[in-house]
């Protein structure tokens, strides 16, 4: 089967993955843009899966000021190299990840940092459980993951803060 240019780019606009791995995806799938995008997001997850247990020591620390100057978010990031923490995704990540703390005012990383006993719906208080400020449809962890399937290294939000003018925390 061969599968044409046209359908290989509107699956790469979608996905942003490399134009080989949107070829092989489309011919695994029988040319389906739907299937292919599933199929591409699973194997976002298996990168993802592999490379959980892999030291993340380097990385970067983003700072975004709401344009009001009343609300602003730091979020430590980090990666296995100085490489990736130079590349465009994984500063676009950072930038929209301070960007979710600022709108969010999430208390915890992950559901694991919760208290037992909290009574806190993780998807308000968890930043990587929240649905992604500018994808609702997304968890912030669905795009976390889709980065280090495109990066090719583990990623981890180390820490953040949130500061509002006048609020104390």
């Amino acid at each position: 089967m061969k599968v044409s240019i046209q359908s290989v780019k509107e699956l790469r606009d979608r996905t942003s993955a490399g134009v080989l791995d949107c070829n092989q995806a489309l011919l695994e799938v029988g040319g389906d843009i739907e299937k292919a995008v599933v199929f591409l997001r699973q194997r976002g997850l298996a990168t993802a899966e592999k490379r959980k247990t892999a030291v993340a020591t380097e990385g970067l620390i983003e700072a975004y000021v709401h344009h009001t100057s009343r609300i602003g978010a730091l979020v430590e990031l980090n990666c296995e190299t100085d490489f990736v923490a130079h590349t465009d995704e994984f500063k676009e990540l950072a930038r929209n990840l301070a960007m979710q703390v600022a709108a969010t005012s999430p208390q915890f990383i992950i559901e694991e940092e919760m208290p037992p006993d909290a009574g806190m719906d993780p998807q308000t208080v968890c930043l990587l459980s929240q649905p992604f400020v500018r994808e609702p449809s997304r968890t912030v962890n669905e795009i976390l993951t889709e980065t280090i399937a495109k990066v090719g290294e583990n990623i981890v939000v180390r820490r953040f803060a949130r500061f509002e003018l006048g609020v104390d925390h």
